[in-house]
């Protein structure tokens, strides 16, 4: 290459560098005229480049490489036959969760739908007391665990893998491979959705899952005060980090309904925080579940509302918003399915 011409070039800096294109060797030709070749395809650099070699009185060729395409995302799924994963998840504990998850759950299934639960708490793994099945255990059927089936559901959970009231005392790496085996060594059967009880907070379980399944939905289980919603907007800003769409906000122990005259008092407070804090992050409340002595009575005794006490306030907010999350599942899979398809650790 022509060394006068390299000398000259030497003064075109490239754009938020301090080294010339030379320096880069960018320059790939000088003669009949200057080729460079660089890395990127602003048309500001490349006008920036231009003007100066003109400017030099040469003729300059600028390549640059062409635009890749996007590959499409696989999303990964460890549990092919399940066609729709619905996390249900609180920023804290103590605000009905699993009680939410299992009712959302029966709904859906009165709705006609193959549905599970997977309960994903590791720590307190309820579910199996509230569908009446604490006393049961899990066996193995080939090289797969058998789901417990109960009330026309498929269950597995902790609870029913270890003896009553033992401890679970795990660090983040066996949470992740128990969560990992629990989808993907259950014998799952072919479910229109799998409900997904999460423990509380945002840390490794809520992470597996994300990458280990295309999480559908995401669904937040608050209270009406103001300690629960600060931690319930930690848990709707984790689901949008996931790259989880919101299915919505569960707002449990919304007011009691005294039995004898039906009036209703706001022990925990009014709804509105828990209002804004949905339009906050574009969705909505789509329960709002109020203290009864019925859902109490159907935990304890494995009798959920949704059940055995249909008629209930709770029962029917928990069928309207099972009817919610179908429709919202509906239009994902028309839209082409679930989002986070490519979750990376942080």
């Amino acid at each position: 290459m022509n060394e006068e011409i390299l000398n000259k070039l030497k003064g075109i800096i490239y754009p938020g560098f301090k080294k010339s294109i030379v320096d880069f060797g960018f320059v790939k030709a000088t003669q009949p005229k200057v080729v460079v070749q660089i890395p990127s395809a602003k048309p500001e650099i490349k006008n920036e480049l231009e003007k100066a070699i003109s400017a030099l009185g040469l003729e300059c060729e600028i390549l640059t490489p062409a635009p890749q395409q996007a590959s499409s995302p696989q999303n990964k799924n460890i549990a092919p036959q399940i066609k729709n994963f619905i996390m249900i998840s609180s920023g804290k504990g103590g605000v009905g969760k699993s009680t939410t998850t299992l009712n959302l759950a029966l709904s859906m299934a009165k709705m006609g739908k193959k549905v599970g639960i997977l309960d994903a708490d590791i720590y307190g793994p309820n579910i199996p007391r509230m569908l009446g099945c604490e006393n049961e255990r899990a066996y193995a059927v080939g090289d797969k665990l058998k789901p417990i089936t109960s009330h026309g559901l498929e269950m597995m959970s902790m609870g029913v893998l270890i003896e009553p009231g033992q401890s679970l005392i795990w660090r983040g790496a066996m949470i992740m491979k128990a969560i990992t085996q629990l989808l993907n060594e259950v014998a799952w059967g072919s479910l229109d959705a799998l409900f997904l009880d999460m423990p509380p907070g945002t840390g490794d379980a809520q992470l597996t899952l994300a990458q280990s399944v295309p999480v559908s939905l995401g669904v937040c289980v608050t209270t009406p005060q103001s300690v629960a919603l600060d931690d319930c907007s930690r848990a709707l800003d984790m689901f949008n980090k996931l790259g989880i769409k919101l299915g919505g906000v569960v707002e449990n122990m919304s007011g009691f309904i005294c039995p004898d005259c039906g009036k209703k008092y706001d022990i925990f407070g009014g709804g509105e925080a828990a209002e804004k804090l949905a339009q906050k992050y574009s969705t909505n409340i789509i329960a709002k579940v109020p203290i009864e002595p019925s859902i109490r009575q159907g935990g304890d005794l494995g009798k959920p509302v949704a059940f055995y006490a249909p008629n209930s306030n709770a029962a029917k907010a928990y069928d309207k918003a099972a009817a919610v999350l179908w429709d919202e599942l509906e239009k994902l899979k028309s839209a082409g399915g679930a989002s986070n398809s490519s979750i990376q650790p942080h």
